[in-house]
């Protein structure tokens, strides 16, 4: 059952504040797209894959729209915020499907699936934007954040889900 009360807003908070600061501890730029590679994705899936669609969708739009706004990436503050919110609310969007399985393997596919809509995304603004060369130049620094935000935020949302008994 998705609910959305006291104690969701407060998590919705504290997760994007990680996820803002999660993308602003790492900024590898990618001149070709004035882009940059970063693990924001880690804390993206955490906050879906533990808590949820709403969560999710506003930890990874927020979050990472804020880490654009403080880090200067102004023209990516809009996409960031439709893509990478997108991205947290399919990954919680899945792990609710069925409320009785939350296992690794649900989680497997929730970041696959997730993980894969960001870097569609993504490629298709740089593709707009850039042309095809820039977003293919760009395409596997996309795939690897989604990479690391699978090995990272996929075992991570398991001890954090634990630790709160969720």
């Amino acid at each position: 059952m998705l609910r959305f009360g006291t104690r969701e807003i407060a998590i919705s908070a504290i997760m994007a504040a990680l996820v803002c600061a999660t993308t602003l501890l790492i900024q590898i730029p990618i001149p070709a797209t004035q882009g940059f590679f970063n693990i924001g994705d880690a804390m993206v899936m955490v906050a879906a894959l533990t808590f949820g669609p709403i969560v999710g969708f506003f930890a990874g739009g927020v979050g990472s729209s804020l880490a654009d706004l403080i880090g200067g990436w102004y023209v990516w503050i809009p996409f960031t915020l439709v893509i990478k919110g997108l991205e947290g609310f399919l990954a919680g969007s899945i792990m609710v499907l069925d409320d009785e399985d939350k296992g690794v393997k649900k989680k497997i596919v929730a970041w696959i699936v997730a993980g894969s809509e960001m870097v569609v995304g993504y490629f298709l603004v740089q593709y707009y934007m850039y042309g095809l060369g820039a977003a293919l130049t760009e395409m596997p620094f996309n795939i690897m954040q989604m990479v690391v935000g699978g090995i990272i935020g996929i075992p991570l949302s398991i001890v954090v889900a634990q630790r709160m008994e969720l």
